[in-house]
């Protein structure tokens, strides 16, 4: 890894940024304002293999209204499981998608801003690739990272999700790059084994 890169895909969730309290703490919070009560600390021991358990967040073909109707549904789903609720009560899906599309409940990792201003001031262009979803660019805007990077490919308009490949060639031809000419930086194994795929670099961050 001598050949220095001429861009970097970045992760975002767990890379660059992360939620300041648990899953289980807000799905709990919203959800008792419609009449359910949740143990937050149960929905955080379920979650993770809800997640690996679920279909790619990713909607072929879809744009707009259509997209977000498509991803609320998607986390419906998840929040139905996590809740052990179903149907869950009407709005409450909705409540919790523009929840967490608050920058306010996110924070950004300490040493990102300061690394990724150093990266730009060296001439490398910078991109996100994420399995996320349209809230994807407004959280980035909210803290205040949107202006560092020339692109954000997330999963559910991009119409295929990490380990696939996809989303990862979006992103080098927004840039106008090669896979040889770039490296990805994630963590996750979905990081690694999409970003070989792809023909690409791949560089783990593991935090506590």
């Amino acid at each position: 890894m001598t050949t220095p890169p001429r861009a970097l895909l970045l992760d975002a969730m767990g890379t660059l940024i992360g939620l300041r309290s648990s899953v289980g703490t807000g799905y709990a919070t919203v959800a008792g304002r419609y009449g359910i009560e949740a143990e937050s600390q149960n929905i955080d021991r379920v979650f993770p293999e809800l997640l690996r358990q679920a279909p790619p967040l990713a909607f072929p073909g879809l744009s707009g209204d259509e997209l977000r109707r498509a991803e609320i549904s998607w986390w419906g789903d998840r929040i139905a499981a996590a809740l052990q609720t179903d149907p869950l009560p009407s709005g409450l899906a909705d409540a919790l998608f523009e929840h967490f599309a608050d920058p306010a409940q996110w924070r950004v990792f300490p040493e990102v801003p300061a690394c990724l201003q150093r990266w730009r001031e060296r001439g490398l262009r910078l991109a996100v690739v994420s399995n996320f979803d349209s809230r994807l660019p407004g959280l980035l805007e909210g803290l205040e990272l949107a202006d560092l990077f020339e692109t954000v490919v997330v999963s559910s308009s991009a119409g295929a999700a990490k380990p696939d490949p996809t989303p990862f060639r979006l992103a080098l031809e927004a840039l106008g790059v090669e896979p040889q000419e770039a490296w990805h930086v994630g963590d996750s194994g979905e990081d690694a084994a999409g970003a070989a795929a792809a023909g690409l670099r791949c560089l783990l961050v593991q935090r506590p």
